[in-house]
């Protein structure tokens, strides 16, 4: 099988994630006798300065890690809508959809305390130790990858005439960020060295250092700064100028938490996912959705891609109506064996073009007025009305090109309408000890709010996940987390974990997680030590569809849609297109970004490999 590069191979430690430089700060802690966790919290500040237009200081991060000898644990770093962000609150500004943009769509920030988390309770370095990394890029700066200068450039009217914090970050003697050159965040850096500054005052003790550090992001100048900017109206993409719910008391009052992940067990893996709270069970539900009897030679075939479609239609259907943290989610139902029986049943031999909820254990499905509202506008052939400046993350892998088809894996997406959505980041790391982590930071992107001058960053936009509707799972509700769609995954063979993977791309991770996971599975199932291609799996022809209504404001779908890339084949494209789908032929290298881990537990090889679509993620190890 054709790959672009080896999966890699060696015994002392892996890394796999979005950005070289984000993989080789993290090797380097690795080869300075640090575990995985600590790499994986270096590698997660480095990408908080170097994609900027990816994911940002306040974001959030899922993960799920797996100590040596430990089972596999989620760690929830999704902060929580503000105790004043009600139904009523939005709903009295006249707004039918929570903001794409600015300070309305501000959810707690939770990446800081969940990193932060993972250093004190697994890692073994001190906070400076592991901060270094990203204070020196930020300080002395980084060469800028391309997509941030062409991100800007298409906020730039927002920034000159609105958010001109930002334009003075980002628009430096008026001009975006040039690729290759320098960029540097000298009040980033400036924060973090204050907040270890102030850490290390508190101690000399490791764990007290961190937990001061917690404390200064949560009641400290951080705190500070942040409810100052929540609290300051801001043009957002509703067309008005909006304060925000975050407060004080929000950000004392959050702290990252432990979980049981979801499971699901599938050909002789067990697959770990976030729960319901995240789109993570919809690879659970497509798994379960799987005929009997795959084998490695039905990959890429147009028999199997139609059932995976399908399946993928069917699962983002339950994940519209059951999934949420806003109320109790029937995920023992969703994932048993008489549902996915039931469900498989709808699969027939031709697209569907319809939204299909399911009835776990007899429940009555309900959809929010905006979902019906999207399956209605893609029924008559829309997709529903144009987002304002920084909408969400993409819904395909790349910026449309001038002939309509995506471009080779370019991101953040880009829409013919000049709309910008932020997209994300992933990490991957293994350790010679056997630990192993999957992370998936996102939000607080440059073009989600104004820039906050005082500490570099801007808040997030999360909370335009959930619906203004009451008493949906996923319904705005204080206190309780947006369901996002970030998804990092691990899977076990036996009690063993075995393969850490994810993607960016909002709606589409699981999709094409699922698509990685099986190459992965049906061609080395049978013995990690006869090994597993990486490589091979990231690199084979991917594909999503968009019959959902999307995550991020606008909450569009189009019925049918398909895209795939052109290396998938003319016979592929019109093998789907006879049995309804509506097919759009993407860039040869558009879709999908995964980043990838694993370790044989026989013999102690650890292997990782990594996206080449849009020429930045890397893997690296030895």
């Amino acid at each position: 099988m054709f790959t672009t590069r080896p999966t890699l191979q060696g015994t002392y430690g892996m890394v796999s994630s979005t950005h070289w430089l984000a993989s080789q700060s993290a090797m380097a802690v690795l080869e300075d006798g640090g575990n995985a966790f600590d790499a994986a919290v270096a590698a997660g500040f480095v990408l908080q300065v170097v994609e900027p237009h990816l994911n940002g200081p306040a974001g959030e991060v899922p993960m799920i890690l797996a100590p040596a000898g430990s089972p596999p644990t989620v760690l929830c770093g999704q902060g929580p809508a503000p105790a004043g962000a009600t139904i009523d609150h939005y709903t009295g500004l006249g707004l039918d959809l929570v903001p794409g943009t600015g300070p309305l769509a501000a959810a707690v920030p939770g990446a800081f305390d969940a990193w932060m988390l993972l250093l004190r309770d697994h890692g073994t370095r001190h906070l400076a130790e592991v901060l270094r990394y990203a204070i020196g890029y930020a300080e002395h700066g980084h060469p800028a990858v391309e997509r941030i200068g062409e991100t800007v450039e298409t906020v730039r009217e927002l920034f000159e005439t609105e958010w001109t914090t930002s334009a003075e970050l980002y628009l430096q003697g008026g001009r975006p960020p040039v690729p290759g050159r320098l960029l540097t965040n000298p009040a980033l850096a400036a924060t973090w060295r204050r907040i270890v500054a102030e850490a290390e005052a508190a101690g000399a003790g490791r764990e007290a250092q961190i937990d001061a550090a917690r404390r200064v992001w949560r009641e400290g100048f951080v705190a500070e700064e942040l409810a100052a900017a929540a609290a300051r109206p801001a043009m957002d993409s509703s067309g008005e100028r909006h304060a925000g719910t975050l407060t004080g008391d929000d950000l004392a009052g959050f702290e990252a938490t432990y979980e049981e992940p979801a499971r699901y067990d599938w050909n002789g893996w067990t697959v770990c996912k976030a729960g319901p709270w995240s789109q993570g069970p919809v690879l659970l539900q497509q798994l379960a959705l799987l005929p009997d009897g795959l084998a490695a030679a039905d990959l890429g075939t147009p028999g199997l891609l139609h059932t995976l479609i399908e399946g993928g239609k069917l699962a983002m259907a339950d994940r519209e109506a059951w999934y949420g943290d806003a109320a109790d989610v029937p995920l023992t139902d969703l994932l048993s064996r008489p549902y996915a029986e039931e469900r498989r049943a709808l699969v027939g031999e031709h697209a569907s073009h319809e939204l299909r909820p399911g009835h776990p254990g007899g429940r009555e499905p309900r959809l929010s007025r905006q979902a019906l509202a999207a399956v209605a506008r893609s029924a008559s052939g829309g997709t529903g009305p144009a987002a304002g400046p920084g909408g969400g993350e993409p819904t395909v892998g790349g910026a449309p090109t001038t002939g309509g088809e995506p471009a080779v894996g370019a991101e953040p997406a880009v829409g013919p309408d000049g709309v910008t959505r932020g997209d994300t980041c992933h990490l991957d790391i293994v350790d010679r000890w056997g630990n192993m982590v999957a992370a998936t930071p996102s939000g607080g992107w440059l073009q989600s709010n104004p820039a906050i001058p005082a500490l570099g960053f801007p808040l997030g936009t999360r909370l335009q996940m959930a619906w203004l509707d009451p008493g949906l799972p996923n319904s705005l509700t204080p206190g309780r987390r947006p369901r996002t769609t970030l998804s990092p995954s691990l899977a076990l063979r036996g009690d063993t974990p075995v393969l850490a993977f994810g993607t960016p791309g909002g709606d589409q991770q699981d999709q094409w997680s699922l698509h990685f996971f099986l190459h992965v599975a049906l061609r080395g199932a049978a013995a990690v030590r006869s090994g597993l291609d990486l490589q091979g799996a990231i690199d084979a022809p991917n594909w999503h569809q968009e019959s959902f209504p999307g995550s991020f404001h606008p909450r569009a779908m189009t019925a049918g849609r398909v895209v795939i890339e052109s290396r998938a084949g003319e016979d592929t494209v019109r093998a789907l297109r006879r049995r309804g789908h509506d097919v759009v032929v993407g860039g040869a290298w558009s879709e999908g970004r995964l980043c990838a881990v694993a370790r044989d537990p026989e013999t102690g090889v650890l292997l990782a490999g990594a996206n080449p679509r849009g020429a930045q993620g890397y893997a690296v190890g030895r």
